[in-house]
C-alpha cells in the first residue's frame, strides 16, 4: 500500500461513524498486539478489570449457581 493510498483511506474512515471507527481501532490494536507482542487495553477494559479487583462481579460460587439453574436436572 502506498504512502497515498493510506491517506486515502485514513481520510474515508475520518467520514465513518463513531461506532465503525471504534471497530477499526480495535482492528488496528490487535494487529499492533499480535506484531508486537505488547497488548494495550482500552479504558472500558482496564475499568471492567478494575472492578472486577474491586469485588463487583459476580463470586465463583455464584457463577457456578446460576449455571446450575440453566443445566437440566
Amino acid at each position: 500500500m502506498t504512502r497515498d493510498q493510506i491517506e486515502a483511506v485514513l481520510e474515508a474512515v475520518r467520514t465513518w461513524p463513531a461506532e465503525d471507527q471504534d471497530e477499526l481501532a480495535e482492528v488496528a490494536r490487535d494487529i499492533a498486539a499480535r506484531r508486537t507482542g505488547v497488548y494495550r487495553a482500552t479504558a472500558e477494559e482496564l475499568k471492567i478489570l478494575d472492578e472486577a479487583d474491586a469485588g463487583e462481579v459476580a463470586s465463583d460460587a455464584e457463577v457456578e449457581a446460576a449455571f446450575r439453574t440453566f443445566r437440566p436436572a
